[in-house]
C-alpha cells in the first residue's frame, strides 16, 4: 500500500484519541547534522504527511504526530471524513510541525495568528529530524513562542535514555519568552504492535523514568502528547501524570472540547485537527488550541505561577 500525501483539500480524520544572542540559541540548538539514513528519508518523504498508512510502511525516524494513531486503524470510516468547521479556531492557536511540512516561512506564519509552535527535534536514540535546526530558529525569529518535541520509542531503549537524547539534541530550555517545555509524544507504535510490547506497569514506568531525566536535565516538566485511546489501553488509564505534566491531547472532533484520558482531569493543549491550513505552510498542518490565555501561555512557556 503507497502513502498518499495530505493537500489543503485532504479530508479530516477524527480520534478519541526577545532578544536573546544567537549565542544563546546555539547552546539551545544542538548541531544535529543528519546522518545519511536521516537526509535520504527526508528526501524520500511526500510533501506533507501521510492520509492513509498501514503498521510498518515508515521507514524509522519518519513518525509524526498521529502517526501511529493513523496506522493502527484509529480513524473514523471514509464515508465520516468531511470538512467540518471547528470552533476550536478562535483563542489561542498553534501548530506542529516535522520535516514533512517541508520549508516553513515563519514570518507568514506568526503573521496568520498562529501564537505557539512544537516541532519534531528527535525519534529514539538516534533519529534527528532534519529540519528542525532550520525550524527552531527561525520561528522564534518570527515572534513564535516555540518548543520541541520527541517521538518515543520506548521497546528500544529506556526513558532515561530517550530523555537524554532529546534534551541533547534540541530539547533544552531557556527562560527566554519564546521557549515552551519539551514534549513527550507517547502513543501507538506505527511500526509495529501498538503498545511496543510493554505491559501497562512497563509503560507508566517508562513514561515516569523519561519524565525524571527530562526534569533533572531541564528543570521542566515535560508535556505529554497522547491519545485517550492508546493513554488507556496501554497505561490503564494510569493518573500518575496527571499532577506533573501539562497534557495535551489528540482528539480531531466536531465537540466544543476534547475527549481527555483517563486520569486527566484538564488538558493544557488540544490538537483539534490533522487537517489546518497555515499561510506560510504548503500543504494541511496539525492545529492546536491553547487552553487559556496569552498570558498563561508565556507562564507556561518561562515557568512562572
Amino acid at each position: 500500500m503507497s502513502i498518499r500525501s495530505r493537500g489543503t483539500g485532504s479530508r479530516r480524520r477524527r480520534l478519541t484519541l526577545g532578544g536573546v544572542l544567537a549565542a544563546s540559541l546555539a547552546l539551545l540548538v544542538a548541531p544535529l547534522t543528519a546522518t545519511s539514513a536521516t537526509a535520504a528519508d527526508a528526501a524520500d518523504a511526500p510533501a506533507g504527511e501521510p492520509t492513509t498508512l498501514e503498521v510498518g510502511e515508515l521507514n524509522p525516524g519518519q513518525a509524526f504526530m498521529g502517526a501511529g494513531e493513523l496506522a493502527h486503524g484509529e480513524t473514523p470510516q471514509e464515508d465520516e471524513r468531511q470538512f467540518i468547521p471547528f470552533a476550536p479556531t478562535d483563542g489561542v492557536q498553534g501548530i506542529d510541525v516535522s520535516h514533512w511540512q517541508g520549508s516553513i516561512n515563519w514570518t507568514s506564519v506568526r503573521n496568520a495568528g498562529i501564537q505557539f509552535a512544537w516541532m519534531k527535534a528527535t525519534e529514539g536514540t538516534t533519529y534527528r529530524d532534519p529540519n528542525f535546526n532550520t525550524n527552531y530558529p527561525n520561528a522564534y525569529y518570527a515572534g513564535v513562542i516555540r518548543g520541541a518535541y520527541h517521538f518515543a520509542l520506548p521497546n528500544s531503549s529506556s526513558g532515561a535514555t530517550q530523555a537524554n537524547f532529546f534534551a541533547s539534541n534540541g530539547g533544552a530550555w531557556s527562560a527566554d519568552n519564546l521557549t515552551l517545555p519539551g514534549v513527550l509524544d507517547i502513543e501507538s507504535n506505527p511500526y509495529g504492535a501498538q503498545c511496543y510490547g510493554l505491559s501497562t506497569t512497563q509503560m507508566r514506568n517508562w513514561i515516569q523514568d523519561f519524565y525524571n531525566t527530562y526534569k533533572s536535565r531541564t528543570g521542566r516538566d515535560v508535556v505529554i502528547y497522547t491519545s485517550p485511546s492508546w493513554w488507556n489501553t496501554c497505561t490503564g488509564s494510569w493518573s500518575g501524570m496527571a499532577g506533573q505534566s501539562p497534557l495535551w491531547v489528540a482528539h480531531w472532533t466536531t465537540a466544543n472540547s476534547p475527549t481527555l484520558p483517563g486520569g486527566f482531569n484538564v488538558h493544557t493543549v488540544w490538537q483539534y485537527t490533522d487537517s489546518g491550513s497555515v499561510s506560510g505552510i504548503s500543504g494541511a498542518v496539525d492545529r492546536n488550541q491553547f487552553n487559556g490565555s496569552r498570558d498563561r501561555l508565556l507562564a507556561l512557556a518561562n515557568n512562572t505561577p
